[in-house]
Formats: structure tokens, sequence, C-alpha cells
């Protein structure tokens, strides 16, 4: 999860140099490459942040860090709607600079996160790293008896042993998930509608 977080990053950051460098190389296809690649690790960071924050999360705390994402997204739109005005960075001459701070929240969670440490059901599910697991809930959750998590992730464990995990196109080609597919597709094309900007 961290690894992919931060390599993540790296693209991040590579598509806001291509899109801030565009006016200098006078390329507007920078512009597209650049607007593509963030795409794309916008796309990838999403169900990645999810993820590894509800994986380090406490569990008290789990479903308040996961709700924090959404709050951090709108204000992120609301940002860059503010500073897209003629008189902040909107202008002729600043719209490079605009097009470039996608890059700064990158560049923040690329210094940040490797003092981080791995999701432990990461360590404890694939990696099979109980001693690893156990280092990283102390350090996430501070000193204290930590069984009860760590046999919550041993018990789901057990339960992916018995589970085929199906690969992308098996999932879309199999009439059973046909419906949730569906469902899930719909969802997430039409959550611009839902009016979480305006919120």
């Amino acid at each position: 999860r961290k690894k992919c977080l931060l390599c993540n990053n790296v693209l991040m950051i590579v598509a806001a140099s291509i899109m801030g460098c565009s006016k200098i190389s006078q390329s507007f296809e920078m512009i597209l490459i650049g607007r593509f690649m963030c795409g794309v690790s916008a796309g990838l960071c999403v169900p990645l942040h999810y993820q590894y924050v509800g994986e380090i999360s406490p569990r008290k705390l789990r479903g308040f860090a996961n709700s924090t994402s959404s709050f951090f997204w709108s204000l992120g739109k609301a940002i860059g709607q503010i500073s897209g005005q003629r008189e902040l960075l909107g202008s002729q001459s600043l719209w490079p600079m605009l097009m470039a701070s996608c890059g700064l929240p990158a560049l923040v969670q690329l210094v940040t996160l490797p003092f981080f440490p791995e999701s432990p059901p990461y360590l404890l599910m694939q990696k099979e790293d109980q001693e690893g697991c156990e280092k990283a809930i102390r350090q996430l959750w501070g000193e204290g008896q930590h069984q009860a998590e760590i046999d919550d992730i041993m018990k789901e464990k057990a339960t992916m042993k018995n589970t085929k995990i199906l690969s992308v196109l098996e999932l879309v080609k199999d009439p059973a998930f046909r419906w949730q597919l569906y469902m899930i597709v719909t969802l997430t094309a039409t959550i611009q509608l839902c009016g979480i900007n305006a919120v």
C-alpha cells in the first residue's frame, strides 16, 4: 500500500512538472499529457488512500479516518477553484503555476510517507511478517495490548484463504457480479451529480 502511494506521488509530481513547463515549451500537448497522467494518479490515489488509512487506523477511529478523505477531496476542489480566480493564479502569467500546484500535496506526501509504517494487515496477510505487523501496530497506536486487532487480522487471513480472488476480466465476465458491477459504475459515474462539490 505504502509503496504504491509513493510511486503514485512520483507520477503526480511528473504530471505537475510537465504541465508547469508547457508554457515555456509552448506545447499544449504537454498539458494534455500532464492532465491525463494527473487523472490516472488521482484514480489510483483514491482507493489506495482509503485502503491505507483504513488499515492503519485503530478500529474506533476507522470510520472517522475514512471520512476525512472525502472532506479533503472536496476541500482540494474548493481551493483549486478559489486559486484559479484571475486575481490569484488564474492570470495569463501565473496559470502554469496553477496547473503545477497539484504536485505540491504529492511532494509533501512523498517526503512524509516514508516515516509511516506499512499497514499491519498487509504485513501479516500478504508478507506473513507477524513481528513487522506488531512493530507497525506499536508505532501507529502506541504501546499497549493490541492482541485483539492481531487476532482479527488472523481471522480475516483465514477467511481470505478460502476465497477465490478474481481477475478484472473474470469479474467482468462473471454473470453473478453483473448487477453489482453496473451499480458501482453508475454510482461512480454519477457522483458529480450528488452535490458533494456544493457541500
